[in-house]
């Protein structure tokens, strides 16, 4: 099984440029025939390219040295040197480039960059041959320029999702089984905390034409902001969202707290995600005790924030979901104007699955 892996370092080196050549015509009537050495060819380039099919950085760590091919060397005859080959480096959408020493932002790559190719690092110019420097005065110039050098950096690769929908929530509170209920993510479920380890990606299909696609992160747990658990390092994988779901367990004693804990871990973690719209789930309500912390918990937070909408739901025996479905698409700022034949017949499910086209890159998943 592949590991996934949303951070690398790797060092780029563009190509050094080919030397000039110093080069005479020797032919048998022109004893004396003057320059005639060519250019040295430039060096390979450094180019990133977005590409859609790619979900992680594994193949980064995998091969952390990308190195462009250096310019051939001038020739006799002005023949020019051969241009070295580029290195093209493939990332997926939404990976962000950082310097790795000084941490600042180099590049980062969206679904606008999609397709594109971006040269990163150009490759240094090949060197003039002794060609170029006749004159008058010099008949027969001895000395041809050296290629130019190429550059090198070493970088911090990282990856946050692109995602319509984040769902966020403490360990077991069941955002993997929603996730697998509207979508066809298929991430792992266990009735016990962690079995999330990696971010889960699905896709619901709001009609033909509108897709949303959800992002389960591992569970979050008090202190994530400041390195606790796996909150930290995979928070970043909601940063691009439209708007998050908190997903609170009503069967658990701790579900009055659950919402302030996590917003106050979204605020100390930044990057604007405390602000984002949300969607507050009341999941469990079909266990004992449950409706009634969740009906509890509906009225603590309409106090607080009158226009936060809260649903009480059970995801394991579908209550609410159609109430949720349409809450969702609302959050990700959709119209659904047209319903596929399987929500018509009374299925609200539909979509494709963005892990099943990852195999064990992207392994599975639950909380």
């Amino acid at each position: 099984m592949v590991q996934f892996a949303d951070e690398a370092v790797i060092k780029v080196i563009s190509g050094k440029g080919g030397n000039g050549c110093i080069s005479f015509r020797r032919e048998k009537y022109i004893p004396n025939g003057g320059p005639n050495g060519g250019d040295g060819g430039r060096g390979g380039d450094v180019i990133f390219c977005v590409k859609r099919n790619l979900r992680t950085l594994a193949h980064l760590r995998y091969h952390p040295i990308f190195k462009a091919r250096n310019g051939g060397d001038g020739m006799s005859w002005n023949k020019f040197g051969k241009d070295g080959e580029d290195v093209i480096i493939p990332v997926p959408p939404g990976t962000i480039i950082r310097d790795n020493e000084t941490g600042a932002l180099v590049h980062d790559f969206t679904d606008e960059d999609e397709e594109k190719q971006i040269v990163f690092l150009k490759g240094g110019k090949g060197g003039w041959g002794n060609v170029h420097f006749k004159s008058s005065t010099n008949q027969a110039p001895r000395y041809a320029h050296s290629g130019k050098p190429g550059e090198e950096r070493e970088l911090k690769v990282e990856l946050a999702i692109m995602a319509d929908i984040g769902l966020v929530g403490f360990p077991n509170a069941g955002k993997s089984s929603l996730l697998d209920l509207f979508t066809n993510a298929r991430p792992k479920i266990a009735p016990y905390p962690f079995t999330t380890k990696v971010p889960n990606l699905g896709v619901l299909r709001v009609d033909e034409n509108n897709d949303i696609v959800i992002a389960d992160i591992p569970g979050i747990i008090e202190g994530a902001a400041d390195g606790a658990g796996l909150g930290s390092r995979f928070l970043k994988h909601v940063s691009r969202t439209a708007g998050l779901i908190f997903m609170i367990d009503c069967a658990d004693s701790n579900c009055f707290q659950a919402y302030d804990l996590l917003l106050d871990e979204l605020e100390k973690y930044g990057g604007g995600l405390s602000e984002k719209p949300r969607l507050v789930l009341c999941n469990k309500i079909d266990e004992e005790g449950a409706a009634e912390n969740a009906a509890r918990v509906q009225e603590e937070l309409a106090r607080k924030n009158p226009s936060l909408t809260v649903i009480p739901l059970s995801v394991v025996a579908r209550s609410n979901i159609d109430a949720v479905r349409t809450a969702v698409i609302e959050l990700a700022g959709r119209t659904e104007q047209k319903l596929s034949a399987e929500e018509k017949s009374g299925g609200f499910l539909s979509g494709r699955s963005v892990v099943e086209e990852l195999g064990e890159q992207f392994p599975g998943s639950d909380d």
